[in-house]
């Protein structure tokens, strides 16, 4: 019935009566989703993480360790949700659940027993009052770029919905040093901590960076923590940085911060390497705004001494103008582009693929000579992997990541961005073992020309030989 009301004032109001009216409709469903499961949140500790890109594994980054120094912890992220070890994966297209969802959960996570909840805190969840009814202690940013301007229209907006999980915090707010809006953020909150690698409290120095990971330093109350982290990149030294600052707040020792991020072996879909057994590299990755663009591919164009093709699109009913953005940033970065469907929903996909074609070519792409526009995911997949030629070589596949589902025009499809790229890898090695009809026929009338010969004298063999 909730969702026929909605549907109705859809249909009957304006838009812009439906924008004032949405944030109370919002908050009367949450309040009411929370008091029906008896506010379970309350009596738990909370983290709640917010930023543009990085939230997911820094929540996962966290939830490991704590769950290594002995928390009974609940996660709830854009991958994944349970309890400790026992992680179910999303199957929802957003990050943070529907308030009804999200206290169902809570919920069971309270039936579980759970003192700590890691979950991630986009800036939708926040403006539509999901999370009304569940405790802040601590609240996380990891920084904040272009995105969703679709919905919240302007930057400044979209930066005072992630600013209200700030204001929620009972604790302690822990800040990006490094993004230029942590200034804002810090006011924010009464008591603050900043990390970061080139500012802030809690710094990483004496950095290490290897193709599957890296190692660095922090001090810290007086010792120095040596962090290994097996995720590679940058971004993730600065991801890590903020679960280090969690350890140090919820009182975890050297030791315990050190173990529970070395536990962490990988997020799906976020920077996973996919190995099948090619001679190029082949990477999997949710990243979908400039900034992620910006971030990733600049570390993977450092790591590749080849040709770095990457492959992506831009999801319909979403922010538009980031979409020629991302075609410039990618134009720029990678040697080749592939551009294909991510979530056309009902928007045409050619259109998007034009939006993002324009960006690319202002960085100086040529359509069918190193951009392509190939609207079919599976297809595009399939091409891609067939333009790496060498082990040096990189194929990175952008804009999925861990999801299980691809959404078009005429409903929602399953989906699984690894298990694509591993069937087409497979595919181009069948089609390179299995030799060409033209030289089967061809080897197999040499071979009936060998056998001939070699029953045959030698004189009569030499007579056959010219005439072949």
């Amino acid at each position: 019935m909730a969702f026929s009301l909605k549907q109705t004032l859809k249909n009957a109001l304006p838009p812009s009566v439906l924008a004032a009216l949405e944030p109370g409709y919002r908050l009367l469903e949450a309040t009411a989703a929370a008091a029906n499961q008896g506010f379970p949140a309350q009596g738990m500790h909370v983290i709640g993480v917010t930023g543009t890109n990085g939230k997911t594994t820094t929540c996962f980054m966290i939830h490991r360790m704590l769950v290594e120094a002995g928390y009974n912890v609940g996660l709830m992220t854009t991958v994944a949700y349970g309890v400790n070890d026992d992680i179910t994966p999303q199957t929802e297209h957003m990050s943070t659940v529907s308030a009804p969802l999200l206290q169902q959960r809570l919920a069971e996570f309270r039936r579980h027993n759970v003192q700590w909840v890691v979950l991630e805190v986009t800036s939708h969840a926040l403006a539509q009052h999901r999370i009304f009814g569940v405790p802040i202690d601590i609240a996380v940013m990891t920084n904040v770029t272009h995105e969703h301007l679709d919905y919240h229209k302007t930057f400044e907006r979209y930066r005072a919905a992630k600013i209200r999980l700030f204001k929620l915090a009972r604790r302690v707010g822990i800040i990006n040093a490094d993004d230029p809006s942590a200034a804002v953020f810090e006011q924010a909150v009464p008591r603050s901590l900043c990390y970061g690698i080139s500012d802030g409290d809690i710094r990483a120095t004496n950095i290490a960076q290897t193709a599957s990971g890296s190692r660095y330093d922090v001090w810290l109350m007086g010792q120095m923590h040596h962090i290994t982290i097996n995720m590679p990149g940058e971004f993730n030294i600065a991801n890590s940085l903020a679960a280090v600052a969690v350890g140090h707040e919820v009182g975890l020792s050297r030791v315990q911060i050190e173990h529970g991020l070395a536990a962490l072996t990988g997020v799906d879909g976020r920077m996973t390497v996919v190995d099948a057994g090619q001679p190029f590299s082949a990477i999997v990755d949710f990243a979908h705004t400039p900034d992620a663009f910006e971030r990733l591919l600049g570390s993977v164009r450092a790591s590749t001494k080849g040709k770095l093709i990457v492959l992506f699109g831009s999801a319909g009913q979403r922010d538009e103008s980031k979409r020629a953005i991302q075609g410039k940033i990618a134009g720029r970065i990678a040697d080749e582009l592939i551009v294909t469907e991510e979530d056309d929903r009902d928007v045409d996909g050619q259109h998007i693929l034009t939006q993002i074609a324009k960006g690319a070519e202002a960085a100086g792409k040529t359509q069918d000579t190193d951009l392509f526009l190939i609207h079919d995911r599976a297809e595009a997949i399939r091409f891609a992997i067939r333009r790496a030629r060498t082990t040096r070589d990189t194929v990175v596949f952008l804009g999925k990541g861990h999801e299980k589902t691809i959404e078009r025009a005429d409903g929602t499809h399953p989906w699984d961005e690894i298990t694509e790229v591993k069937n087409a890898i497979r595919e181009r090695q069948a089609s390179k073992k299995k030799p060409a009809k033209g030289k089967t026929k061809r080897k197999k009338e040499n071979n009936k020309h060998r056998k001939k010969s070699t029953s045959r004298p030698a004189k009569r063999a030499s007579s056959t030989k010219k005439l072949s």
